[in-house]
């Protein structure tokens, strides 16, 4: 019974791993597609020495995009709570 609960607990443990790294590397691609997307589309509308203000409209992306997953993975789990 104890091997089951630790075996239980190895594998939890992994899907958290797991879970994290992928979530990791989606938030890299996320990252790069953003930072394109701001290089290839902003960019040129912007003054040559205007490096801190496309930043500045890239972290503001970013964080948004972040407010808005956070928002909806919150409602699915507060649904299937309920449930």
């Amino acid at each position: 019974m104890r091997s089951k609960k630790l075996t239980l607990e190895i594998l939890k443990q992994m899907l958290t791993l797991a879970t994290s790294g992928f979530g990791l590397v989606a938030a890299l691609a996320w990252n790069g597609f953003i930072q394109e997307l701001v290089n290839n589309y902003i960019k040129k509308y912007l003054p040559a020495s205007s490096g801190i203000i496309s930043l500045l409209i890239y972290a503001i992306i970013v964080t948004v995009v972040a407010v808005l997953v956070t928002m909806q993975l919150t409602k699915v789990v507060e649904r299937l709570e309920n449930k």
